[in-house]
């Protein structure tokens, strides 16, 4: 390793700030999940309903990743990236003096802005910060506090809530926020090239590519409760089928689009953004299920809760930095895959999961759910960036954050639709257990079947090594 120039202490420094401000948003994003039953119980509303608390988050985050990316660029990524901070943390107090629901839902929404805004600048800052050398060791770093954040989420988050109550999980993202501004004011660099002012904003492309994204999820989260044959429902898809030509449409006639389809004709590009939707859809289901598990159907504290699931974080944090020096020797393919079949596994192991079901087991299928994801995440996220070509790696980071805040806000809306369409639209209260179980045992069953056809796709494509 090369010893420490002024650059690499500079880039500790941004390092510092874009790592907190992505794990706020990971943090942010486990967890509410981990405390959505006793979000829902206070608030005395349907199941349907409360998954829009966190469905709204993921939703707006990742319709926009592209839009601010690609602002990012033409603006200046450190002013952008402030900025997204000025939005996320006023958002976080909102949520938590949210006196209804709706207000809650909306301030969410405030939310999801900001936080695409920080990680769609995120790496795109650290790359210019750092000494060439130490990229790929800067990139691992805020990856490992990207999982501290997904780690510290359940069991922080219950711990909050028994102690003074589920609001307190929003205003703890204050103190986050304004360090990670602080530090990022006064270290960030300012870019030495200035943005290019010949480039437009593809602002058709970024609306066309917002409201494909806003339908289909709209589709996937009502449909149980519209009905999957309904009109409604199919007329939705119908508005997305249609959304999704015209966004292509604009990318393939724009000067300047917004996203460059030309990266999809790589199969190892194509592929591995088509298993990396499904591994978090795969995550999702794990993420938004297990807390009524363990909550309404077993009855545990949420702080329990939260401790129980903080085991599948723990197992990533420990388990990627393996896969990645495992890949960087051999390749992406063979580890991908071998993570996706564990992935499956894990799956598998939780469905079968009842009343009478030891916690350790429990345990056991969240520590190999969580070892399978971190496996598969960091060979495929290598290979799927050392695909693109060197003027498209910003916008390949662009479609891989965007693929997982996709798979995951799909994930969300498909579990929640199962659980929906097993316990019924009872509100607050009143759901027995063995409904629980039986949506956990459909869930999980489905979840891990979609993980199995990833494994699939994971073998089949080309090979390629970490960059």
């Amino acid at each position: 390793m090369t010893p420490f120039d002024d650059k690499d202490a500079v880039g500790i420094m941004v390092l510092l700030s874009v790592g907190l401000g992505t794990c706020m948003s990971a943090l942010d994003a486990s967890v509410v999940n981990t405390v959505l039953p006793v979000i829902r119980a206070d608030y005395h509303v349907s199941v349907e309903v409360i998954q829009w608390v966190s469905t709204t988050y993921l939703l707006i985050m990742g319709s926009l990743l592209l839009s601010f990316g690609r602002l990012g660029d033409l603006r200046g990524h450190k002013r952008v990236y402030l900025a997204g901070l000025v939005v996320f943390v006023p958002a976080s107090v909102l949520c938590g003096i949210s006196p209804s629901v709706e207000m809650l839902i909306a301030a969410r929404v405030l939310q999801g802005v900001g936080a695409a805004i920080v990680v769609s600048t995120a790496p795109a800052i650290l790359i210019g910060s750092v000494h060439p050398s130490r990229m790929g060791q800067a990139l691992g770093l805020q990856a490992a506090m990207t999982s501290i954040g997904l780690a510290l989420g359940p069991s922080l988050g219950g711990w909050l809530t028994d102690q003074w109550g589920w609001r307190t999980i929003f205003f703890m993202n204050v103190p986050f926020g304004m360090a990670a501004f602080a530090i990022g004011l006064r270290h960030i660099p300012e870019e030495k090239r200035p943005p290019s002012r010949e480039e437009t904003f593809d602002r058709a492309g970024a609306f066309l590519f917002f409201a494909a994204f806003l339908a289909l999820q709209v589709a996937l989260s009502r449909g149980n409760d519209w009905g999957w044959l309904s009109a409604p429902t199919l007329a939705v898809f119908a508005g997305t089928a249609a959304l999704g030509y015209l966004f292509l449409r604009q990318e393939i006639t724009a000067k300047f689009p917004m996203l460059h389809l030309a990266l999809f004709g790589n199969r190892l590009f194509s592929f591995s953004v088509g298993s990396a939707l499904v591994n978090y859809i795969c995550m999702a289901s794990v993420l938004f299920l297990i807390p009524f598990y363990l909550i309404q159907g077993r009855g545990f504290s949420a702080a329990k809760a939260g401790v129980i699931m903080s085991a599948q974080f723990l197992s990533m944090v420990v388990t990627a930095p393996v896969s990645g020096r495992i890949a960087d020797r051999v390749g992406s393919r063979g580890p991908a895959t071998t993570g996706m079949a564990i992935l499956a596994a894990g799956l598998f192991i939780l469905s079968a999961m009842n009343g009478e079901t030891p916690l350790h087991l429990v345990v056991i299928g969240l520590v190999v759910t969580g070892v399978g994801v971190s496996i598969f995440a960091t060979p495929n996220n290598s290979a799927m960036l050392g695909a693109a070509p060197p003027g498209r790696k910003g916008i390949a980071s662009g479609i891989l954050a965007t693929s997982r805040l996709l798979g995951m806000a799909t994930g969300v809306s498909l579990a929640g639709a199962v659980l929906a369409g097993v316990v019924g639209g009872r509100s607050a209260h009143g759901i027995p257990p063995e409904r629980v179980f039986k949506a956990i045992h459909l869930g999980f069953l489905a979840a891990g079947l979609m993980a199995s056809a990833g494994t699939v796709l994971t073998a089949a494509r080309s090979e390629g090594k970490a960059p």
